[in-house]
């Protein structure tokens, strides 16, 4: 079984889905982490990241591998690339602020929904990212879609980045978030977007056991 999770950036979709997942005795796989993986290559071999060709020939060609554990009522992921463990590079700032440029490139794309669904083939798995509903799985059984205001999505990510260390400025995250979502929405190639039968979910205001609880009713009811 299939439960696709997708949303804009900082919606609280990676948390939730790996508590959903856990919950359910589910895999985890987070789409959004194999984008960041492509981008955090292409600027450790500073390439031109609007170069289509050669972009997408690294995303066909990346070595990456997923490990998960459970603890403390959720999931720990690992990304590995090439062997090496990428799960905090691929949430620096930079590789953030960068991801949707890269994301957007239908080359890119390409490689990586291919191995989303190789990942994903005769699984029950929780899947999150952007074009999970409606792209990488259309018949995933249960579908939702998050959002929250932006306002409440750049303190969330202020919050994450300051626990990490990096000292970012709030309105400058709201900006950036603005932009990634004008970025997602607007790519050309499955852009970001609520599938017709998605249940949407607005997590502004909620702390991640009151979303996680209303999912887990709402594909309980379901069956």
């Amino acid at each position: 079984m299939i439960i696709a999770i997708d949303g804009p950036a900082a919606s609280g979709k990676s948390t939730v889905a790996k508590r959903v997942a856990f919950s359910l005795g589910f895999e985890y796989l987070d789409t959004g982490a194999m984008y960041r993986a492509v981008t955090l290559k292409a600027l450790e071999r500073s390439l031109n990241l609007a170069d289509a060709t050669v972009l997408g020939r690294l995303a066909k060609d990346l070595d990456l591998s997923f490990s998960s554990k459970s603890k403390g009522g959720s999931i720990i992921a690992q990304v590995f690339m090439d062997g090496r463990d990428i799960s905090e590079d691929i949430r620096s700032p930079k590789v953030t602020a960068n991801v949707s440029a890269v994301a957007k490139i239908p080359e890119v794309r390409c490689a990586m929904v291919g191995l989303q669904r190789r990942l994903a083939e005769g699984k029950d798995v929780v899947v999150e990212g952007r074009d999970v509903g409606t792209n990488v799985f259309p018949e995933a059984k249960h579908k939702f879609f998050l959002i929250a205001s932006a306002k409440e999505r750049a303190e969330r990510r202020h919050k994450e980045f300051d626990e990490k260390g990096y000292k970012l400025d709030l309105a400058a995250l709201e900006k950036d978030i603005a932009s990634r979502d004008a970025i997602d929405t607007t790519r050309k190639d499955n852009p970001l977007r609520k599938a017709d039968d998605a249940v949407l979910v607005d997590t502004t205001g909620k702390d991640i056991d009151m979303v996680v609880s209303e999912i887990m009713n709402l594909i309980k009811s379901k069956g």
